[in-house]
Protein backbone atom coordinates (compact mmCIF):
# COMPACT_ATOMS: atom_id res chain seq x y z
CA UNK A 1 0.00 0.00 0.00
CA UNK A 2 3.29 2.23 0.78
CA UNK A 3 4.31 1.69 -2.69
CA UNK A 4 0.80 2.82 -4.06
CA UNK A 5 0.83 6.18 -2.48
CA UNK A 6 4.45 7.10 -3.25
CA UNK A 7 3.78 5.94 -7.06
CA UNK A 8 3.83 9.50 -8.99
CA UNK A 9 1.00 8.07 -11.31
CA UNK A 10 -1.63 7.50 -8.63
CA UNK A 11 -0.49 10.76 -6.68
CA UNK A 12 -0.88 12.40 -10.12
CA UNK A 13 -3.84 10.89 -10.99
CA UNK A 14 -5.51 11.65 -7.56
CA UNK A 15 -5.03 15.23 -8.15
CA UNK A 16 -6.45 15.19 -10.76
CA UNK A 17 -9.23 13.55 -9.55
CA UNK A 18 -9.41 15.86 -6.45
CA UNK A 19 -8.73 19.10 -8.78
CA UNK A 20 -12.44 18.38 -10.25
CA UNK A 21 -14.53 17.58 -7.26
CA UNK A 22 -12.42 21.01 -5.70
CA UNK A 23 -13.31 22.24 -8.83
CA UNK A 24 -16.76 21.71 -9.06
CA UNK A 25 -17.81 21.88 -5.53
CA UNK A 26 -15.82 24.90 -4.71
CA UNK A 27 -15.37 27.14 -7.79
CA UNK A 28 -14.23 30.03 -5.76
CA UNK A 29 -10.96 28.02 -5.05
CA UNK A 30 -10.43 28.92 -8.43
CA UNK A 31 -8.16 31.74 -8.81
CA UNK A 32 -6.30 29.92 -5.86
CA UNK A 33 -5.85 26.84 -8.38
CA UNK A 34 -4.55 28.95 -11.45
CA UNK A 35 -1.94 29.99 -8.92
CA UNK A 36 -0.52 27.26 -7.50
CA UNK A 37 -0.98 25.44 -11.64
CA UNK A 38 1.05 28.11 -12.99
CA UNK A 39 3.58 28.15 -10.37
CA UNK A 40 4.39 24.67 -11.40
CA UNK A 41 4.61 25.26 -15.07
CA UNK A 42 7.36 28.17 -13.86
CA UNK A 43 9.17 26.19 -12.27
CA UNK A 44 9.60 23.80 -15.26
CA UNK A 45 9.81 26.63 -17.62
CA UNK A 46 12.75 28.02 -15.90
CA UNK A 47 14.73 24.32 -16.72
CA UNK A 48 13.49 24.34 -19.99
CA UNK A 49 16.27 26.53 -21.40
CA UNK A 50 19.14 24.96 -20.35
CA UNK A 51 17.93 21.52 -20.11
CA UNK A 52 17.71 22.71 -24.08
CA UNK A 53 20.57 24.02 -24.44
CA UNK A 54 23.04 21.63 -22.74
CA UNK A 55 21.57 18.86 -24.51
CA UNK A 56 21.75 20.35 -27.97
CA UNK A 57 25.48 21.50 -27.69
CA UNK A 58 26.58 18.56 -26.10
CA UNK A 59 24.77 16.01 -28.78
CA UNK A 60 25.93 18.50 -31.55
CA UNK A 61 30.00 18.41 -29.91
CA UNK A 62 29.51 14.49 -29.54
CA UNK A 63 28.94 14.05 -33.09
CA UNK A 64 32.41 13.13 -34.98
CA UNK A 65 30.52 14.38 -38.73
CA UNK A 66 28.82 17.69 -38.46
CA UNK A 67 27.05 16.83 -41.98
CA UNK A 68 25.21 14.67 -39.71
CA UNK A 69 23.45 17.30 -37.80
CA UNK A 70 22.16 18.95 -41.21
CA UNK A 71 21.07 15.76 -42.08
CA UNK A 72 19.18 14.93 -39.21
CA UNK A 73 17.72 18.71 -38.62
CA UNK A 74 16.37 18.17 -42.67
CA UNK A 75 15.00 14.87 -42.12
CA UNK A 76 13.51 16.07 -38.99
CA UNK A 77 11.48 18.43 -40.69
CA UNK A 78 10.55 16.46 -43.31
CA UNK A 79 8.92 14.08 -41.11
CA UNK A 80 7.14 16.73 -39.65
CA UNK A 81 5.24 18.56 -42.59
CA UNK A 82 4.69 15.15 -43.74
CA UNK A 83 3.05 13.83 -40.54
CA UNK A 84 1.15 17.04 -39.43
CA UNK A 85 0.03 17.80 -43.01
CA UNK A 86 -1.85 14.09 -42.87
CA UNK A 87 -3.34 15.62 -39.23
CA UNK A 88 -4.78 18.66 -40.73
CA UNK A 89 -6.08 16.05 -43.66
CA UNK A 90 -7.39 13.56 -41.14
CA UNK A 91 -9.45 17.09 -39.55
CA UNK A 92 -10.52 17.89 -42.33
CA UNK A 93 -12.40 14.53 -43.33
CA UNK A 94 -13.46 13.65 -39.79
CA UNK A 95 -15.15 16.96 -39.69
CA UNK A 96 -16.77 16.79 -42.43
CA UNK A 97 -18.10 13.74 -41.54
CA UNK A 98 -19.21 13.80 -38.21
CA UNK A 99 -20.66 17.80 -38.75
CA UNK A 100 -20.43 18.69 -35.36
CA UNK A 101 -21.36 22.47 -36.14
CA UNK A 102 -24.57 21.22 -38.19
CA UNK A 103 -26.74 21.62 -35.16
CA UNK A 104 -25.26 24.37 -33.14
CA UNK A 105 -27.68 27.32 -31.82
CA UNK A 106 -25.83 30.13 -32.48
CA UNK A 107 -26.99 32.10 -30.01
CA UNK A 108 -24.83 30.52 -27.54
CA UNK A 109 -21.96 32.92 -28.74
CA UNK A 110 -19.27 33.30 -26.09
CA UNK A 111 -17.53 35.82 -24.67
CA UNK A 112 -16.90 38.25 -27.57
CA UNK A 113 -15.14 40.90 -25.68
CA UNK A 114 -11.83 38.35 -25.49
CA UNK A 115 -12.46 38.08 -29.26
CA UNK A 116 -10.49 41.76 -29.47
CA UNK A 117 -7.11 40.67 -28.29
CA UNK A 118 -6.93 37.45 -30.88
CA UNK A 119 -8.01 39.80 -33.54
CA UNK A 120 -5.34 42.20 -32.51
CA UNK A 121 -2.19 39.86 -32.35
CA UNK A 122 -3.39 38.02 -35.53
CA UNK A 123 -3.08 41.42 -37.49
CA UNK A 124 0.22 41.78 -35.74
CA UNK A 125 1.50 38.66 -37.33
CA UNK A 126 3.37 38.50 -40.21
CA UNK A 127 4.53 35.26 -41.20
CA UNK A 128 8.16 36.56 -42.66
CA UNK A 129 8.61 38.12 -39.25
CA UNK A 130 8.09 34.71 -38.04
CA UNK A 131 11.10 33.61 -40.04
CA UNK A 132 13.40 36.52 -38.55
CA UNK A 133 12.74 36.46 -35.86
CA UNK A 134 14.73 32.05 -35.52
CA UNK A 135 17.63 34.33 -35.02
CA UNK A 136 17.98 35.65 -31.57
CA UNK A 137 18.79 39.77 -31.50
CA UNK A 138 20.40 39.05 -27.97
CA UNK A 139 21.42 35.71 -26.99
CA UNK A 140 20.71 36.16 -23.05
CA UNK A 141 17.12 37.52 -24.08
CA UNK A 142 16.21 34.34 -25.77
CA UNK A 143 17.09 32.93 -22.36
CA UNK A 144 15.02 35.14 -20.04
CA UNK A 145 12.24 34.68 -22.19
CA UNK A 146 12.49 30.83 -22.38
CA UNK A 147 12.34 31.28 -26.71
CA UNK A 148 12.89 27.68 -27.42
CA UNK A 149 12.92 28.44 -31.37
CA UNK A 150 16.03 31.07 -31.04
CA UNK A 151 17.40 28.95 -27.94
CA UNK A 152 17.75 26.06 -30.49
CA UNK A 153 19.18 27.89 -33.13
CA UNK A 154 22.05 29.78 -31.08
CA UNK A 155 22.51 25.96 -29.21
CA UNK A 156 23.66 24.49 -32.76
CA UNK A 157 26.09 27.14 -33.29
CA UNK A 158 27.60 26.88 -29.99
CA UNK A 159 28.11 23.33 -30.89
CA UNK A 160 29.28 23.68 -34.17
CA UNK A 161 31.64 26.01 -32.71
CA UNK A 162 32.62 23.77 -29.98
CA UNK A 163 33.49 20.72 -32.36
CA UNK A 164 35.80 22.59 -34.60
CA UNK A 165 38.14 23.66 -31.26
CA UNK A 166 38.83 19.76 -31.11
CA UNK A 167 40.66 18.25 -27.87
CA UNK A 168 40.90 22.20 -26.64
CA UNK A 169 36.99 21.79 -25.97
CA UNK A 170 36.93 18.80 -23.94
CA UNK A 171 37.31 21.21 -20.56
CA UNK A 172 34.04 22.85 -21.62
CA UNK A 173 32.33 19.85 -22.65
CA UNK A 174 33.21 18.24 -19.28
CA UNK A 175 31.79 21.04 -17.37
CA UNK A 176 28.74 21.52 -20.07
CA UNK A 177 28.36 17.66 -19.13
CA UNK A 178 28.28 17.81 -15.12
CA UNK A 179 26.08 20.96 -15.40
CA UNK A 180 23.24 19.37 -17.25
CA UNK A 181 23.14 16.57 -14.83
CA UNK A 182 22.56 19.42 -12.42
CA UNK A 183 19.47 20.16 -13.96
CA UNK A 184 18.07 16.84 -14.75
CA UNK A 185 18.59 16.60 -11.09
CA UNK A 186 16.90 19.49 -9.91
CA UNK A 187 14.12 18.71 -12.37
CA UNK A 188 13.56 15.36 -10.72
CA UNK A 189 12.73 17.38 -7.56
CA UNK A 190 10.44 19.79 -9.19
CA UNK A 191 8.62 16.73 -10.27
CA UNK A 192 7.49 15.52 -6.87
CA UNK A 193 5.00 18.63 -6.58
CA UNK A 194 3.90 17.13 -9.89
CA UNK A 195 0.55 16.03 -8.49
CA UNK A 196 0.17 19.60 -6.74
CA UNK A 197 0.47 20.89 -10.66
CA UNK A 198 -2.05 18.53 -12.02
CA UNK A 199 -4.47 19.12 -9.00
CA UNK A 200 -4.07 23.07 -9.42
CA UNK A 201 -4.63 22.36 -13.32
CA UNK A 202 -7.71 20.47 -13.25
CA UNK A 203 -9.81 22.41 -10.06
CA UNK A 204 -9.04 25.89 -12.57
CA UNK A 205 -10.40 24.22 -15.48
CA UNK A 206 -13.73 23.25 -13.81
CA UNK A 207 -14.50 26.03 -11.55
CA UNK A 208 -13.62 28.70 -14.22
CA UNK A 209 -15.70 27.26 -17.09
CA UNK A 210 -17.61 24.32 -15.06
CA UNK A 211 -19.26 21.24 -16.83
CA UNK A 212 -22.41 22.79 -17.94
CA UNK A 213 -20.37 24.99 -21.04
CA UNK A 214 -19.82 21.44 -22.35
CA UNK A 215 -23.37 20.88 -23.28
CA UNK A 216 -23.41 23.26 -26.15
CA UNK A 217 -19.93 22.34 -27.91
CA UNK A 218 -20.26 18.42 -26.79
CA UNK A 219 -20.20 17.08 -29.99
CA UNK A 220 -17.14 19.22 -31.12
CA UNK A 221 -15.43 17.80 -28.42
CA UNK A 222 -16.05 14.34 -28.89
CA UNK A 223 -14.96 14.65 -32.34
CA UNK A 224 -11.78 16.48 -31.26
CA UNK A 225 -10.90 13.93 -29.03
CA UNK A 226 -12.44 11.06 -31.23
CA UNK A 227 -9.51 12.31 -33.99
CA UNK A 228 -6.84 12.19 -31.94
CA UNK A 229 -6.91 9.11 -30.61
CA UNK A 230 -7.83 7.86 -34.27
CA UNK A 231 -4.66 9.40 -34.88
CA UNK A 232 -2.23 8.25 -32.24
CA UNK A 233 -3.79 4.24 -32.28
CA UNK A 234 -4.04 4.11 -35.95
CA UNK A 235 -1.87 6.54 -37.56
CA UNK A 236 1.19 7.22 -35.19
CA UNK A 237 0.77 3.34 -34.79
CA UNK A 238 0.99 2.54 -38.28
CA UNK A 239 4.49 4.41 -38.31
CA UNK A 240 5.78 2.56 -34.94
CA UNK A 241 5.16 -0.26 -37.07
CA UNK A 242 6.91 0.26 -39.81
CA UNK A 243 10.17 1.46 -38.04
CA UNK A 244 9.60 -1.73 -35.62
CA UNK A 245 8.98 -0.53 -32.14
CA UNK A 246 5.28 -0.99 -30.34
CA UNK A 247 3.57 2.05 -29.69
CA UNK A 248 1.79 0.41 -26.32
CA UNK A 249 5.60 -0.05 -25.02
CA UNK A 250 6.22 3.77 -25.66
CA UNK A 251 2.99 5.04 -24.29
CA UNK A 252 3.36 2.68 -20.94
CA UNK A 253 6.94 3.87 -20.57
CA UNK A 254 5.84 7.69 -20.94
CA UNK A 255 2.67 6.89 -18.62
CA UNK A 256 3.96 9.73 -16.46
CA UNK A 257 4.35 12.81 -19.04
CA UNK A 258 1.07 12.00 -20.18
CA UNK A 259 -0.82 12.13 -17.22
CA UNK A 260 1.16 15.37 -15.76
CA UNK A 261 0.19 17.01 -19.62
CA UNK A 262 -3.47 15.84 -18.96
CA UNK A 263 -3.68 17.63 -15.40
CA UNK A 264 -1.76 20.87 -16.66
CA UNK A 265 -2.99 21.45 -20.52
CA UNK A 266 0.50 21.79 -21.53
CA UNK A 267 3.00 19.72 -23.46
CA UNK A 268 6.22 22.10 -22.11
CA UNK A 269 5.17 21.05 -18.49
CA UNK A 270 7.37 17.73 -19.75
CA UNK A 271 9.69 18.58 -22.33
CA UNK A 272 12.66 18.04 -20.15
CA UNK A 273 11.37 14.52 -19.03
CA UNK A 274 10.67 14.05 -22.29
CA UNK A 275 14.05 14.48 -23.57
CA UNK A 276 15.47 12.27 -20.89
CA UNK A 277 12.84 9.65 -21.95
CA UNK A 278 13.52 9.46 -25.12
CA UNK A 279 17.58 8.95 -24.73
CA UNK A 280 16.79 6.23 -21.85
CA UNK A 281 14.03 4.23 -24.32
CA UNK A 282 17.18 4.42 -26.79
CA UNK A 283 17.79 7.41 -29.03
CA UNK A 284 21.35 9.02 -29.00
CA UNK A 285 21.30 12.28 -27.09
CA UNK A 286 22.53 14.11 -30.55
CA UNK A 287 19.00 13.11 -31.90
CA UNK A 288 17.36 13.40 -28.73
CA UNK A 289 18.57 16.91 -28.24
CA UNK A 290 17.48 18.52 -31.63
CA UNK A 291 14.42 16.70 -32.87
CA UNK A 292 12.01 16.92 -29.57
CA UNK A 293 13.14 21.22 -28.61
CA UNK A 294 12.76 21.43 -32.66
CA UNK A 295 9.13 19.12 -32.19
CA UNK A 296 8.20 21.34 -29.95
CA UNK A 297 7.64 23.98 -32.53
CA UNK A 298 7.22 22.45 -35.71
CA UNK A 299 5.31 18.83 -35.14
CA UNK A 300 2.03 20.27 -33.44
CA UNK A 301 -0.16 17.05 -34.73
CA UNK A 302 -3.06 17.84 -31.80
CA UNK A 303 -2.52 21.50 -32.62
CA UNK A 304 -3.76 21.17 -36.24
CA UNK A 305 -5.96 18.14 -35.97
CA UNK A 306 -7.55 20.95 -33.44
CA UNK A 307 -7.51 24.17 -36.08
CA UNK A 308 -8.65 22.03 -39.20
CA UNK A 309 -11.28 20.62 -37.04
CA UNK A 310 -12.28 24.44 -35.54
CA UNK A 311 -12.49 25.63 -39.32
CA UNK A 312 -14.72 23.40 -40.62
CA UNK A 313 -16.83 23.63 -37.28
CA UNK A 314 -17.14 27.35 -37.70
CA UNK A 315 -17.92 26.81 -41.24
CA UNK A 316 -20.81 24.68 -40.74
CA UNK A 317 -22.05 26.73 -37.32
CA UNK A 318 -22.61 29.89 -39.83
CA UNK A 319 -23.77 27.53 -42.34
CA UNK A 320 -21.13 28.14 -45.26
CA UNK A 321 -20.70 24.98 -47.20
CA UNK A 322 -17.15 25.20 -48.41
CA UNK A 323 -16.43 24.00 -51.88
CA UNK A 324 -13.28 21.47 -52.32
CA UNK A 325 -11.17 23.77 -53.65
CA UNK A 326 -11.76 26.16 -50.55
CA UNK A 327 -10.78 23.01 -48.22
CA UNK A 328 -7.82 22.51 -50.28
CA UNK A 329 -6.91 26.03 -49.98
CA UNK A 330 -7.60 26.04 -45.85
CA UNK A 331 -5.32 22.94 -45.59
CA UNK A 332 -2.83 24.83 -47.60
CA UNK A 333 -2.87 28.09 -45.14
CA UNK A 334 -3.05 26.11 -41.92
CA UNK A 335 0.17 24.16 -43.49
CA UNK A 336 1.77 27.62 -42.95
CA UNK A 337 -0.10 29.47 -40.02
CA UNK A 338 0.28 26.31 -37.84
CA UNK A 339 4.07 26.37 -38.11
CA UNK A 340 3.81 29.52 -36.58
CA UNK A 341 2.14 28.81 -32.99
CA UNK A 342 5.70 28.09 -31.67
CA UNK A 343 6.46 31.20 -28.95
CA UNK A 344 3.25 32.33 -29.49
CA UNK A 345 0.98 33.45 -26.25
CA UNK A 346 -2.71 31.92 -27.06
CA UNK A 347 -1.43 30.65 -29.66
CA UNK A 348 -4.46 28.35 -30.91
CA UNK A 349 -6.79 31.03 -30.59
CA UNK A 350 -4.11 33.85 -32.66
CA UNK A 351 -3.80 31.22 -35.65
CA UNK A 352 -7.51 30.28 -35.79
CA UNK A 353 -7.87 34.03 -36.40
CA UNK A 354 -5.32 34.89 -38.30
CA UNK A 355 -6.17 31.42 -40.60
CA UNK A 356 -10.21 33.02 -40.83
CA UNK A 357 -8.87 36.46 -41.39
CA UNK A 358 -6.87 35.12 -44.29
CA UNK A 359 -9.46 32.61 -45.85
CA UNK A 360 -11.95 35.73 -45.46
CA UNK A 361 -14.78 33.03 -46.01
CA UNK A 362 -16.15 32.38 -42.02
CA UNK A 363 -16.77 35.53 -39.18
CA UNK A 364 -13.34 36.22 -37.81
CA UNK A 365 -16.13 36.91 -34.71
CA UNK A 366 -16.81 32.69 -34.33
CA UNK A 367 -13.76 32.52 -32.94
CA UNK A 368 -15.50 34.20 -29.38
CA UNK A 369 -17.89 30.66 -29.55
CA UNK A 370 -15.17 28.42 -28.88
CA UNK A 371 -13.40 30.69 -25.75
CA UNK A 372 -15.59 28.64 -23.29
CA UNK A 373 -14.68 24.96 -23.86
CA UNK A 374 -10.70 25.35 -25.31
CA UNK A 375 -9.76 24.64 -22.10
CA UNK A 376 -11.05 21.35 -22.06
CA UNK A 377 -9.90 20.23 -25.44
CA UNK A 378 -6.03 21.89 -24.71
CA UNK A 379 -5.49 18.55 -22.67
CA UNK A 380 -6.66 16.35 -25.91
CA UNK A 381 -3.92 18.72 -28.54
CA UNK A 382 -1.17 19.13 -25.95
CA UNK A 383 -0.76 15.15 -25.10
CA UNK A 384 -1.22 14.18 -28.90
CA UNK A 385 1.44 16.92 -29.50
CA UNK A 386 3.60 15.24 -26.91
CA UNK A 387 3.12 11.75 -28.21
CA UNK A 388 3.59 12.51 -31.82
CA UNK A 389 7.16 14.45 -30.83
CA UNK A 390 8.61 11.42 -29.03
CA UNK A 391 7.46 8.61 -31.95
CA UNK A 392 9.11 11.24 -34.17
CA UNK A 393 12.69 11.32 -32.01
CA UNK A 394 12.48 7.25 -32.06
CA UNK A 395 11.86 7.47 -36.22
CA UNK A 396 14.22 9.94 -36.55
CA UNK A 397 16.77 7.62 -34.52
CA UNK A 398 16.58 4.38 -36.27
CA UNK A 399 16.38 5.95 -39.55
CA UNK A 400 19.84 7.32 -38.55
CA UNK A 401 21.36 4.14 -36.81
CA UNK A 402 21.45 6.55 -33.09
CA UNK A 403 18.87 4.21 -31.87
CA UNK A 404 19.87 1.56 -29.49
CA UNK A 405 17.68 -1.74 -29.23
CA UNK A 406 19.15 -3.32 -26.44
CA UNK A 407 17.92 -0.28 -24.44
CA UNK A 408 14.52 -1.00 -25.65
CA UNK A 409 14.45 -4.11 -24.82
CA UNK A 410 15.72 -3.94 -20.90
CA UNK A 411 12.97 -1.05 -20.59
CA UNK A 412 10.33 -3.48 -22.13
CA UNK A 413 11.66 -6.36 -19.78
CA UNK A 414 11.75 -4.21 -16.51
Amino acid sequence: MKKLFTNLNFQVIAGILLGVIVGYYFPSFGPTANVISKTFIKLITMLIAPIIFFTIVLGISGMSDLKKVGRVGGKALLYFEIVSTLALVIGVIVANVLKPGAGFVRGHTGDASKLAVYQKAAAEMHWGDFLAHIVPGNVFEAFAQGDILQILFFAILFGFGLSLMGNAGQPVISLFDKLSKVFFNIMRIVMRVAPLGAFGGMAFTISTYGIKTLKPLALLMGSVYLTTLFFIFVVLNIICRIYKFSLWQYLKFIREEILIVFGTSSSESVLPLMMEKMEKFGCSKSVVGLVIPAGYSFNLDGTTIYLSMSVIFLAQVFHLPLTLFQQMTIIGILMITSKGAAGVTGSGFIILTSTLAAIKIIPVEGVAILLGVDRFMSEARAITNMIGNGIATIVIAKNEGEFSEAAEQHLIQE
